[in-house]
């Protein structure tokens, strides 16, 4: 493995495969940076390898539907089981970043990407955000195409119509926003990464 190699753990619930999409997304994204490395993690299952990889990652991007304009029970239940990890600051300096999915256009989705950014903050961790404009509907010119055109700053957000299926939606534009976010996330990481060497290297 380089010496500029970084390590992005993709933790995420995803109740009917859309959000998984998003998630597979935002992995591309990831991995399109040389030297950078995505795991996916379920969190439907909090066993060992996850926390174990939780623990070695750079960065960890967050992913939850939004259910009732919150994260799923799910995530809550994997955000309460990290109760040790907190107390011994475990996460702390690592980078994190959120993303989620609604059948609504809006859905409350900035609820779900707020509560997430909480979560890292009590972590000590760092929020990467979307680092993209908002698009479509902000302006005359815009289209449901452009990155980012449901217009989130916080986190990378998606649509998925409740009626259809993970192999047609999130749309394309979605799908390349999430993966935007990935690629955001592993090239902040690789700059924190030789900004700790360098360091290391002046201490030394």
């Amino acid at each position: 493995m380089s010496e500029s190699a970084v390590t992005v753990a993709i933790a995420f619930h995803s109740g009917y495969g859309h959000t998984a999409r998003q998630a597979e997304a935002v992995a591309a994204g990831v991995e399109s940076l040389p030297g950078a490395r995505a795991s996916l993690l379920d969190l439907s299952r909090l066993d060992d390898r996850l926390w174990s990889e939780l623990a070695a990652a750079d960065a960890i991007v967050l992913g939850s539907p939004t259910y009732m304009g919150s994260p799923s029970a799910v995530f809550q239940a994997f955000a309460e089981a990290s109760g040790k990890v907190w107390a011994e600051q475990g996460w702390s300096g690592k980078l994190a970043a959120g993303f989620t999915t609604s059948a609504g256009v809006n859905g409350d989705k900035l609820n779900t990407l707020t509560s997430m950014a909480v979560f890292a903050a009590q972590h000590g961790m760092n929020w990467v955000s979307l680092g993209l404009p908002p698009a479509w509907l902000y302006s005359s010119t815009g289209t449901p195409e452009d990155l980012n055109r449901l217009g989130g700053f916080l986190g990378a957000m998606a649509q998925a119509p409740s009626d259809l299926g993970p192999e047609e939606h999130p749309g394309k534009a979605d799908l390349a926003t999430a993966e935007h976010l990935g690629r955001r996330v592993a090239e902040t990481a690789a700059r924190y990464a030789a900004g700790t060497r360098a360091l290391a290297a002046v201490a030394a």
